[in-house]
């Protein structure tokens, strides 16, 4: 029997895929992702209602998260302690 070929594969593009992957589908992820394209730009408070079985300082971890990759940005105010989350250009293009 012959060997069937597999297609070469892209290795940087499925590692780029699975590191994907990894960051969605990390538990709350999708939740907080949702309630920005869905509310916008939103404060800290606002968000932790919207997840509300998640933790703080779970929260907190998965904001840092999606913030490293690029999908929201923290503002902060200099005369205020006000800090809002906002999808970026890489996070609204998650709208379907």
């Amino acid at each position: 029997m012959a060997d069937a070929k597999m297609p070469a594969v892209n290795e940087k593009l499925c590692c780029k895929f699975i590191a994907t992957f990894d960051l969605l589908g990390r538990k709350w992820n999708g939740l907080i992702i949702e309630s920005l394209l869905n509310n916008g730009t939103m404060r800290f408070k606002d968000l932790a209602k919207m997840v509300e079985k998640c933790s703080d300082r779970v929260l907190v971890e998965r904001l840092k998260e999606l913030e490293a990759a690029g999908i929201i940005n923290r503002l902060t105010y200099e005369d205020s302690a006000l800090i809002e989350y906002t999808l970026t250009e890489k996070g609204e293009a998650m709208r379907a």
